[in-house]
């Protein structure tokens, strides 16, 4: 592919490093492609090579589907709950049998909230690979923002490991849930024009989809409502899911099996493939030493944003890996990220600055 061509899709060449395939491993969360790079990203990511040969994330083995439920377990649901969270459904559909399900947001309110409010608000999509995970990853932020005056929200959506699902319906569901946030933005008290979307590892890269995709909306659903957010608060997100630059050398048994996991054609849901203008406003923290999603991917996700004229400020943390933004992650920055999530909602409008 020329320059031209990569500059046309949102990439500009001369930004990145040259990644190498490497090979899988296995890791907490996802099965996914290694990476190697064949020089180090300076800090603040101003080394530049003449050519991307390939950038590719393979995320998620779904090989086993255990229905063990439906819905979050009762002591999740109980400790949500009991935290402070107000329940409401946001959507009704169905797992890989046709059978029903129902899907929860978790709402913390500020104190002394009222319907008539016109706050700002967010909501958070759980890690895991898009196989597991609990709404009660983002407890600590939600009360965090909260106690700043938003709205904040963490979602249920459905996984593999529960509903027998595809990456596919994990992204419609979390554009459901920005739809129906803005579309009961006057029962819940908030600006429909100040709604963010945040989220961690699969659930940054569902909540990053719901900025730049313009696929993959519920049919059933109100289209004159948008599901795209005012904003994005994204954790070591998966970014890239199918290849960058010069076209990969891969077998086809293996794009067969990228495909089966997503559901659909990987670069239909990878949000550096979707990026143009007017992707809303982003801030990206990302552990360099990242070992299940790789940091250079995040670098070509901030350079995308930034050809395409978009605002996208990425936050690199030495030695940190995967998870490290989560709350009693021993030597993690849970207390680094939330104040610089803070500083960003103040520069987008959605928070007043700390006296």
């Amino acid at each position: 592919m020329d320059p031209s061509a990569e500059i046309a899709n949102g990439i500009n060449p001369s930004s990145f490093n040259q990644i190498k395939f490497c090979q899988q491993i296995s890791v907490e969360e996802v099965t996914i492609l290694n990476w190697q790079t064949d020089s180090k990203l300076n800090d603040r990511i101003g080394i530049v090579l003449s050519s991307l040969k390939t950038i590719v994330v393979v995320l998620l083995a779904m090989s086993s589907h255990s229905l063990n439920g439906f819905a979050q377990e009762p002591a999740i649901e109980k400790a949500i709950r009991e935290s402070g969270a107000k329940v409401e459904i946001y959507k009704t559909t169905t797992n890989s049998k046709n059978e029903k399900v129902e899907l929860n947001l978790y709402i913390f309110y500020p104190d002394g909230h009222q319907a008539t409010d016109q706050r700002p608000a967010i909501v958070f999509f759980f890690g895991g690979g898009w196989k597991g995970g609990k709404p009660t990853q983002f407890t600590n932020q939600c009360q965090y923002l909260a106690s700043r005056g938003m709205v904040a929200m963490t979602a249920d959506y459905r996984v593999s490991s529960r509903h027998g699902t595809k990456v596919k319906h994990c992204v419609s569901d979390a554009k459901s849930a920005v739809r129906w946030i803005r579309e009961n933005a006057s029962k819940l008290g908030i600006n429909p024009n100040q709604i963010a979307s945040g989220g961690g590892s699969a659930g940054g890269h569902i909540a990053a989809c719901t900025g730049t995709l313009k696929q993959y909306d519920e049919p059933t659903e109100n289209k004159n409502i948008s599901s795209v957010p005012n904003a994005m608060v994204l954790f070591n997100p998966a970014l890239v899911l199918a290849p960058l630059g010069d076209e990969a050398q891969r077998s086809k048994e293996k794009m067969s099996g990228m495909r089966d996991r997503a559901g659909v054609d990987p670069e239909t849901i990878s949000p550096v493939h979707h990026v143009s203008s007017g992707v809303p406003p982003t801030i990206v923290m990302h552990g360099k030493t990242d070992t299940t999603v790789p940091y250079a991917t995040a670098v070509a996700f901030e350079q995308a944003m930034k050809t395409a004229g978009n605002r996208c400020h990425l936050i690199g943390y030495e030695k940190q890996g995967h998870g490290f933004f989560n709350s009693g992650r021993k030597q993690g920055k849970y207390d680094d990220t939330v104040k610089e999530m803070d500083k960003f909602l103040v520069s987008v409008g959605f928070l007043k600055a700390k006296k």
